[in-house]
């Protein structure tokens, strides 16, 4: 696992969004298409920007997947991924193939459904945050680490659902569901290539937890330091807790 450490978040997002177009282009180059895994909240906002700009992708020969999504909120709540996924990122690019969890309809087929196509073929790149309780997706601690499904049906803790208050997607905690559809663990890390992108100072606790504390359940993304190929992108601020050799930037 590769940490890489910069000045603000937009340098932060503009250095993964080149990492990104680079494994996009290359995997079209080797086979014709790509597909792709990408992560939804507002840490990831600037990143999905810079990257729905790169010119130099063939869109259309890229198949998208989605990370998460909480389960009964509509599409059109500001807080659905789903919403900030065609917003962001699927308007934007012109992506023709992509995968988006439903999370108000027949959750079982939504799992069936989104697994069935996800486990067709091998996932390319993956593109995730890490909450402030260290979660990856809406895998919260305990997360597990254990299951084989490809999504599954999530309880969403205390810290989490206050993460997206704080975030102004919800006017207080009673509004925010209780429970996610999220990409299993295995899942996200059965992807060749995975870029973490994790900027601001509320995520430094739970960086320092996940890059230096035990790889553990209980710290979900802790996990990625098994991955060979993983990159986590930091700021200054999110970095701040790490220790000095942790904290050399790029």
């Amino acid at each position: 696992m590769q940490i890489r450490v910069f000045d603000d978040k937009l340098s932060l997002s503009r250095a993964a969004a080149e990492q990104a177009t680079a494994a996009i282009r290359r995997v079209i180059a080797e086979r014709g298409y790509a597909r792709i895994v990408a992560a939804t909240a507002a840490s990831q906002t600037d990143f999905l920007r810079q990257l729905s700009q790169a010119a130099q992708i063939d869109w259309k020969r890229v198949e998208l997947f989605h990370l998460d999504e909480y389960i009964g909120l509509p599409v059109t709540h500001p807080g659905s991924f789903r919403k900030m996924l065609l917003e962001q990122f699927i308007l934007a690019t012109g992506v023709e193939k992509f995968h988006l969890l439903d999370g108000e309809g027949n959750v079982s087929a939504t799992l069936r459904d989104a697994g069935a196509a996800i486990s067709s073929a091998p996932i390319d790149v993956a593109f995730l945050g890490i909450g402030e309780n260290g979660h990856i997706a809406f895998n919260d601690p305990p997360a597990d680490f254990e299951t084989t499904a490809p999504y599954l049906v999530v309880n969403l803790d205390e810290a989490c659902r206050r993460q997206q208050v704080g975030e102004a997607w919800f006017p207080d905690i009673s509004t925010v569901p209780k429970q996610a559809i999220s990409m299993s663990v295995k899942q996200i890390l059965a992807a060749k290539e995975i870029l973490a992108v994790v900027p601001d100072a509320r995520k430094a606790a739970a960086v320092k937890a996940c890059l230096e504390g035990e790889v553990s359940p209980m710290i979900p993304a802790s996990i990625l330091r098994t991955h060979s190929n993983a990159t986590i992108y930091l700021d200054k601020n999110s970095a701040a807790l790490l220790k000095p050799e942790h904290r050399i930037q790029s």
